[in-house]
């Protein structure tokens, strides 16, 4: 196996410690002489079931992501008229989907030689990257909004040793200033701007049509930083060229009303974005108004006939109830976003009763309890006699 790291705009190749090109566009890996050695078969998965078509050339640094269920929701599908199923990758080893680019990110970063990484996070990036950079024996560092990040999320990463600086900024701010950061201090950038973090998003994609044993018509998903839809479309579209699936499914971006760059540019026919310069929702994992994989999102979610749409805090925070007591899946705001959107694609007529929708959850529920006692309350109190509870009861 080989590959190269190239330029989505002009084509130009790059050495494997850029982030983007010259011109100002993102790198992508691409593949060549690829022995395939795995099968879609349904048997044991994970990240590294797949290693063929990830560019690490070392033993990786894992704590054995993936491998997430994908559980088929039978109240939900009877209840929107269409094959419904959820990947819940908040059952991660930190809760959430990142530790899927982060174990090869970290691998990676080791291979070339780094001795410490570092992140701009709205909680879950920094996270993972605290456990992945602690079980490599690296430095981390991590820049995130101040009174921004569910305290969950803060909690993992120093308690696996990051040093976490809160700026008085957005995310899209805290990116800014955390590349001028790598460049000065010569630490490892893991944000998803960085091409090699994204391979191992893709798994997703692997592991769908592993367990499925077939292509779904659409995928459902969060966007934030727009690097995961574009990753998972890019597993996708590598399964196709090597003959291992004949189609791809349409890619649905979800955004939340405050922070939605990316619906905006695509009800707008646009492959650029205008950002939203505050952007804010209850789902703090996406309130990003700058996404930096803008471009690849757009690419993805145009090439695969897809669409994208946007939901209100409201309707998110009903989509969380509903995946909990209707489905038992507890999942934090930004994850229920996919069924939000969902549900008003099939209101709206795009999504039709013979279809199968796989809807992508990206973190697990306790990454943001807050939300949590806020819009379901707290515990009744009585006092300790029998009788009291029974008039609870």
């Amino acid at each position: 196996m080989s590959y190269s790291l190239v330029c989505i705009e002009c084509g130009k190749e790059h050495g494997e410690e850029s982030y983007t090109c010259d011109c100002g566009g993102l790198l992508e890996v691409r593949f060549k002489d690829v022995e395939v050695d795995f099968k879609l078969d349904g048997n044991p998965w994970g990240v590294w079931k797949y290693r063929c078509l990830l560019p690490v050339k070392i033993d990786p640094v894992t704590l054995k992501e993936g491998g997430t269920p994908l559980y088929r929701c039978d109240s939900l599908s009877k209840e929107l008229n269409c094959r419904v199923y959820v990947k819940h990758e908040g059952a991660n080893p930190s809760g959430s989907f990142k530790d899927r680019g982060m174990t090869v990110g970290v691998t990676k970063a080791l291979e070339l030689g780094k001795k410490a990484v570092a992140c701009a996070s709205t909680g879950n990036t920094s996270a993972s990257m605290a456990m992945y950079a602690a079980k490599a024996g690296l430095k981390a560092y991590v820049l995130l909004p101040a009174g921004k990040v569910a305290l969950g999320k803060v909690a993992q990463a120093l308690m696996h040793g990051a040093k976490v600086i809160a700026i008085k900024g957005n995310f899209d701010r805290a990116l800014e200033l955390v590349r001028q950061v790598c460049k000065e201090m010569n630490f490892y950038l893991l944000n998803s701007v960085n091409p090699f973090r994204l391979e191992g998003q893709k798994t997703i994609a692997f592991e769908i049509v592993d367990e499925l044993g077939f292509v779904p018509d659409y995928v459902v998903l969060p966007v934030g930083n727009a690097g995961n839809i574009s990753a998972i479309y890019k597993g996708f579209k590598e399964l196709k060229q090597l003959s291992l699936i004949d189609s791809t499914p349409k890619m649905i971006g979800v955004q939340a009303k405050g922070a939605n760059p990316i619906y905006k540019a695509v009800m707008e026919g646009k492959d650029v974005i205008e950002p939203v310069t505050n952007p804010e929702t209850v789902a703090t994992a996406i309130r990003i108004g700058n996404p930096v994989n803008a471009r690849k999102a757009l690419r993805a979610i145009y090439e695969s006939k897809g669409t994208a749409v946007e939901v209100n805090d409201e309707e998110i925070i009903q989509a969380q109830k509903d995946l909990a007591r209707k489905e038992g899946i507890g999942v934090e705001p930004a994850s229920a976003s996919s069924l939000a959107g969902l549900r008003k694609l099939v209101e709206n007529g795009y999504i039709g009763s013979d279809e199968t929708v796989v809807c992508i959850t990206t973190g697990h529920l306790l990454k943001d309890p807050e939300i949590v006692l806020k819009v379901c309350g707290q515990p009744i109190e009585v006092p300790a006699e029998f009788e009291e509870i029974i008039k609870v009861l």
